[in-house]
């Protein structure tokens, strides 16, 4: 799915780029250019940026302390 128009940018190559280390939005308009036309696709490039750092990060889990 794209996710900025001006630039031809989908969510794959967002998640690609966070594969290969970028984790903000700034590294992302380096990299790829999204969200340096109009601007208007920077939240949801966010989000998938977020989403798949989140995934990179891997599950998070809960280890409760003995009281």
């Amino acid at each position: 799915m794209y996710v900025c128009i001006c630039k031809s940018v989908t969510d794959n190559q967002i998640r690609r780029a966070a594969a290969r280390g970028v984790d903000n939005l700034l590294e992302l308009q380096q990299n790829l250019g999204v969200a340096t036309g109009c601007g208007k696709c920077a939240g949801a490039a966010q989000d998938v940026l977020d989403k798949a750092n989140a995934l990179e990060a891997g599950p998070v889990f809960y280890v409760p302390s003995s009281a």
